[in-house]
């Protein structure tokens, strides 16, 4: 594995991090990075990576599904995740690396970053909890469907160009409350598509040194460009954004015994009492 190489200057200016003050926690948006070339991110950095990783922390198929395809429905590309990385460039693939903070190079790497933005992050909401990356390399033209992800997440895009697609977090036009519900007790996390939702989305271009911010249970989903493409997801949990999985998880118990709860309101405090009720029912273990 490649040491992990320190980052001379700071990969967030001043006027980025003023950027993020004004979106975080509830807007996505547009923002930049200076995290220079880095050993640990070349391809061939990563196939060794993801040829190290355990199969729950891999995922990689082909890149050309529908945008809001079901993920029983996601075919195989035949590659290990080796072969796939290596060649990305005209496999025609997309692959994620999971939790790379299990890596100690790539958890330094995380760390580093992360530690940039606690000035801005947690006078807003709190601790950052549960820090975590994903790497994303994708073949050109390839989709990431449509989906949402717990996480408060700023995604660095490092090599080639992408358009994220984002819809608000919390508007039932998009992702119903049932769907939260369904996420938060297991469930996968993409999501139902109507073409129609495209006339709702948030269009962000994404270069090299560009990234972007992306609210949690925020819809969305990526579309490459016409190169292979390197991105770094670099995400952290709060309080808050556990209140809001537990309030849907605790909803979903409701809606199991006939009640149709509403949809828990988003920000800055909510539902506190039912979170609470829900993390003492799953003490007693008196649901699954």
């Amino acid at each position: 594995m490649t040491a992990h190489q320190p980052i001379i200057r700071p990969v967030f200016t001043p006027e980025t991090l003023e950027r993020i003050a004004a979106l975080y926690p509830l807007q996505a948006g547009l923002l930049h990075h200076h995290l220079p070339d880095h050993p640990l991110l070349s391809l061939e950095a990563l196939a060794q990576l993801g040829e190290g990783m355990p199969a729950s922390e891999v995922e990689y198929n082909p890149g050309n599904v529908p945008i809001g395809i079901r993920p029983e429905d996601v075919p195989s590309n035949g590659l290990s995740i080796g072969e796939t990385i290596r060649g990305i460039e005209s496999n025609g693939s997309w692959a994620v690396l999971k939790n790379i903070e299990n890596a100690e190079a790539y958890r330094v790497l995380l760390m580093d970053l992360l530690g940039e933005l606690k000035p801005v992050v947690e006078p807003r909401t709190g601790a950052m909890l549960t820090p975590q990356g994903f790497i994303f390399i994708s073949s050109p033209g390839s989709i990431t469907p449509f989906h949402f992800d717990p996480e408060h997440n700023i995604l660095l895009q490092l090599k080639g160009q992408k358009v994220m697609n984002v819809w608000p977090a919390g508007d039932e036009r998009f992702a119903h409350r049932r769907e939260h519900e369904r996420y938060h007790t297991g469930g996968h996390r993409n999501l139902p598509w109507e073409d129609s939702y495209r006339e709702g989305a948030q269009q962000v271009p994404l270069g090299p040194c560009d990234a972007v911010l992306m609210p949690v249970m925020a819809p969305h989903f990526v579309a490459n460009g016409d190169a292979p493409s390197i991105s770094l997801s670099i995400t952290w949990r709060s309080e808050w954004s556990y209140r809001e999985s537990e309030a849907h998880a605790a909803n979903a118990a409701l809606r199991r015994v006939g009640l149709d709860p509403a949809m828990p309101p988003r920000w800055p405090s909510y539902a506190w009492v039912k979170t609470v009720g829900w993390r003492i029912v799953r003490r007693l273990k008196l649901v699954s």
